[in-house]
């Protein structure tokens, strides 16, 4: 993340600045005349002493907010400052009449834009943004709200990072190892191997996990808190890279199956922004890790597979793996932690980016109350949602006739039959996942189409884009932090 300090005055005179500017506030005649109307992410660079502060011209950008702006109006606008000064290593923000969770905002934006992923570039790595200096009026309050909201820009550019590794560098093995360095914040990490996993029975994650070099990984994350409650359950999926097993994918863009691990990614990316934050409300994610390969030992269409939960599940395709993991996971999470809530995230099907685009994730799910406080985390934070049904046909087209219920449903054949695209599989897969939540409230996030951008968005450059953490987050601090309906209690590893 970009350094920031936080001051009344600029470091030095000659930096670049970008100045945030209200709808209806006063402007400089030349901006009027360039179209400059302060709309929300609007940029107007000039080369002029900014809204009359006195000095050397300096080179600058005044920055819209729209009219009312809110804290994600106050993002995009940092984000579009950063852009436009992409190639400039220090740049101020000249946040000066700003309320301190707005300068924040402004800044968090910047740091949500600037996000790179250059790890493994060796040669022509363009300089760019690096330094933030933030003007302030009152620099105290404002590193006071830079503390909170800066917990959830670091958990998704971990997220980020997460999922612009390549699945010869992030395999099962080496993603659980990425993990295990959380506890550094206070996150106490569990891994599952091969042999607990047998154990335990788990017969959706271990199969889906048959064919790879590497065996299968459950990862659970606890943050305690400090509230005598139980936790809510984040539950991600982790697939490391997926082929598609036997029912193998198209060879036509497979590489970017190295990203179907966003889930995992968002669920631990928000366990460090709670972390970091010291949030008061017990937490434990759970993710589901594994390599879906093709090989030997893999899986086939037509096998039959005991689940955790007990529950026996007849396989119709090796690349409808993501649901096979997940209701290991939710199974998991709802017998060991009772948890309050269950919210599992999934690059799920394609189903879903042919119903929402990459614009919005599907949100399904048991509880109302739950999905009406995801969605408005969503809308909150720039990670929008929309509900879309679980329907008793959708439950009844998974019957099986020699298991409990079938994975997914294939196309028919035949006059007359269902092709492929007109198959409602996000729904399928959703009914398929209810079956393992126990009737604990329970949302499920299909993010597939959102977890990456092909192009610049508002907060953030083309690649990954860490959608579901700072959702996850602002869930947390909306429904679960209330400490009037809980006693504090100390526990190991817990915030105090």
């Amino acid at each position: 993340m970009l350094d920031l300090d936080i001051r009344r005055t600029p470091p030095d005179a000659a930096l670049p600045r970008a100045v945030p500017v209200a709808a209806g506030a006063a402007l400089p005649a030349i901006a009027g005349a360039a179209g400059f109307r302060a709309e929300a992410g609007q940029v107007l660079e000039l080369a002029a002493p900014p809204l009359g502060v006195e000095g050397a011209p300096v080179r600058f950008a005044l920055v819209g907010l729209g009219a009312a702006p809110r804290a994600l109006d106050h993002e995009t606008a940092g984000a579009a400052a950063a852009a436009r000064f992409a190639a400039i290593p220090h740049l101020v923000l000249d946040a000066r009449g700003l309320a301190p969770d707005a300068a924040a905002a402004f800044a968090a934006g910047a740091c949500l834009r600037a996000w790179r992923f250059d790890a493994l570039r060796t040669r022509d790595v363009a300089p760019g943004l690096s330094r933030l200096s933030l003007l302030a009026d009152s620099p105290a309050a404002v590193r006071t709200a830079w503390e909170e909201r800066s917990a959830a820009v670091r958990g998704c550019l971990l997220a980020r990072d997460l999922v612009a590794e390549p699945a010869n560098r992030l395999t099962p093995r080496r993603f659980a190892k990425r993990l295990r360095a959380l506890a550094a914040h206070g996150i106490e990490v569990e891994v599952l191997g091969r042999r607990r996993l047998l154990r335990g029975g788990f017969g959706g994650l271990l199969a889906v996990g048959a064919g790879a070099e590497e065996p299968p990984r459950l990862v659970v994350l606890r943050w305690r808190g400090r509230i005598a409650a139980r936790p809510v359950a984040f539950i991600g999926k982790g697939i490391v890279f997926d082929t598609g097993g036997i029912s193998i994918k198209p060879a036509q863009g497979m590489e970017a199956m190295r990203a179907d691990m966003a889930g995992a990614a968002a669920c631990a990316g928000a366990m460090l922004a709670l972390a970091l934050r010291r949030s008061p409300a017990p937490t434990v994610a759970v993710l589901a890790i594994a390599e879906n390969a093709t090989g030997a030992t893999s899986y086939r269409p037509g096998d039959v597979l005991r689940m955790a939960a007990g529950t026996t599940v007849e396989v119709v395709d090796t690349d409808a793996e993501g649901r096979l993991v997940l209701a290991d996971a939710l199974h998991h999470a709802a017998r060991r932690f009772r948890p309050r809530a269950m919210v599992d995230l999934a690059t799920l099907t394609g189903a879903v980016v042919s119903a929402l685009g990459h614009h919005r994730a599907g949100l399904f799910g048991t509880d109302a109350a739950l999905l009406s406080s995801l969605a408005a985390a969503g809308e909150a934070v720039g990670e929008p949602l929309w509900p879309l049904p679980i329907g008793e046909g959708h439950r009844a087209d998974l019957a099986s006739a020699i298991a409990d219920l079938r994975q997914c449903v294939p196309p028919a054949r035949g006059e007359g039959g269902w092709p492929a695209r007109f198959i409602p599989d996000a729904s399928h897969a959703a009914a398929f996942l209810r079956e393992f939540t126990a009737g604990i409230p329970w949302a499920h996030l299909d993010i597939a189409g959102v977890d990456t951008q092909d192009a610049p968005h508002p907060l953030g450059p083309a690649g990954p884009t860490g959608f579901g953490v700072r959702l996850l987050d602002a869930l947390v601090a909306a429904r679960f932090e209330d400490e009037d309906h809980h006693p504090p209690v100390a526990r190991r590893g817990a915030a105090v």
